[in-house]
């Protein structure tokens, strides 16, 4: 019985650990999306193009199918928002999911000073 118990423990502890390296993975490769996308002479499709092939890398395409990227003014300054719409692993990389909406930010290189 406690070999049992332990050994849900243990599982459970390793889904956790599974599950935060998928959101710090997607979160990691939004940001570089975001500063790809953030260059003067880079299109906004290159940083969702960057941020997909980053995540189906390191962990699987499914988790890269929705990319958007938005820019905006914060603060009297322009930046680029990489979001990603992506599942929470809830049984390994399997089983039913819900979703996880994760961002990266960068600030807008301005090449005029």
């Amino acid at each position: 019985m406690v070999a049992a118990l332990l050994s849900l423990v243990f599982l459970a502890v390793i889904q956790l650990g599974l599950a935060m390296h998928v959101r710090n993975t997607v979160i990691d490769s939004a940001v570089a999306g975001a500063r790809l996308a953030s260059l003067p002479d880079a299109a906004p499709r290159e940083g969702a193009e960057l941020t997909q092939q980053l995540i189906s890398d390191a962990v699987s395409s499914r988790y890269a199918e929705r990319i958007d990227v938005d820019y905006s003014t914060v603060g009297g300054e322009d930046i680029v928002t990489v979001t990603v719409t992506t599942p929470v692993p809830v049984i390994g990389l399997l089983g039913p999911t819900g979703t996880w909406q994760l961002s990266g930010r960068a600030l807008v290189e301005d090449i005029d000073g």
